[in-house]
């Protein structure tokens, strides 16, 4: 019997990092930083960024993973995923599986011993949520799946917080709550152009489900929950004026977006919107912590 040929070592070893969805993580660290610089007024350690960092990366990247071995049956039907590795084959499930599991003890010992216990408690909570509340119940059953699955994407401001103060506080909810609306607005924009793969998936993802204008019209009320809860952070995270004219600057030109996809709900402006949330949080977050380092006098 001939056995099967294995793919060239280089390009399992990709498809071992594709699993964790670096771009998705790219993302979530945005926000861990500039957290933990709000968080010490200032500049933390180098030593306990990059600690916070590889643990945050680590146990990100094994939800990821864990996500996509439960989604390779729906990943294979839509156009948008039918090319990760374990719907073409280059990973086995049972491999994938167990370098997740790994992966996410290993992030979870990691901060334990490098952080504290708190922020690797929350890391690990987060993957959980991902996995048992988004992944394997919400996404498939209900249209409310990305708005309360948002909640493990959020969970990094507050691992950043902890990282530094091992304890949380109101302004770290808020930086929570701050994501946790957005990620509709985002995601939602994204589906737009993506909501025939979800049809054809069976995922009741938003816009597969409900009409582009009744989209529209949420992915507005988020935006505009998102403007006001970033200018509450003003006050509550004891933030100066670059914070605040970023906030109010940026916020005014995503709910200016948010109004034109309503008024022409068409997939170029939902990309538009997509591409624009990334730079949002982006901006939004490094003027965060530019603020505090201005503050500082770094």
């Amino acid at each position: 019997m001939e056995s099967v040929a294995q793919p060239p070592l280089a390009a399992r070893l990709r498809g071992y990092i594709a699993l964790t969805k670096p771009r998705i993580i790219e993302l979530l660290l945005i926000t861990t930083v500039p957290t933990m610089i709000v968080a010490e007024r200032g500049l933390p350690s180098w030593w306990l960024m990059v600690a916070t960092v590889v643990g945050g990366t680590g146990a990100a990247g094994g939800a990821n993973a864990i996500n996509m071995y439960v989604d390779r049956d729906i990943d294979a039907l839509m156009r948008r995923t039918r090319n990760r590795p374990l719907v073409t084959g280059l990973i086995q499930p049972r491999n994938a599986l167990i370098f997740a599991i790994g992966l996410e003890a290993v992030a979870f010992v990691w901060l334990w011993v490098f952080v504290n216990l708190l922020s690797a408690v929350l890391a690990v909570s987060a993957c959980l949520f991902y996995v048992f509340v988004y992944t394997l119940w919400l996404k498939r059953t209900s249209t409310s799946n990305i708005v309360i699955g948002g909640a493990a994407g959020a969970a990094p401001v507050l691992i950043g917080w902890s990282a530094v103060t091992n304890s949380l506080a109101w302004a770290p909810i808020l930086l929570f709550a701050i994501i946790f609306f957005w990620t509709p607005p985002h995601f939602w924009a994204l589906a737009i152009r993506y909501e025939e793969d979800y049809t054809a998936a069976d995922v009741p993802m938003l816009p597969s489900v409900v009409s582009r204008h009744e989209t529209a019209v949420r992915i507005l009320v988020y935006t505009l929950i998102v403007w006001a809860l970033t200018i509450a952070f003003i006050p509550v995270g004891h933030m100066g004026w670059i914070y605040g004219v970023l906030a109010v600057g940026l916020g005014g030109f995503f709910t200016y977006l948010s109004v034109q996809l309503l008024r022409d709900p068409t997939t170029a402006r939902a990309m538009r919107l997509f591409t624009f949330s990334i730079t949002w949080v982006t901006l939004l977050f490094a003027g965060m912590a530019l603020d505090q380092l201005v503050r500082s006098g770094l």
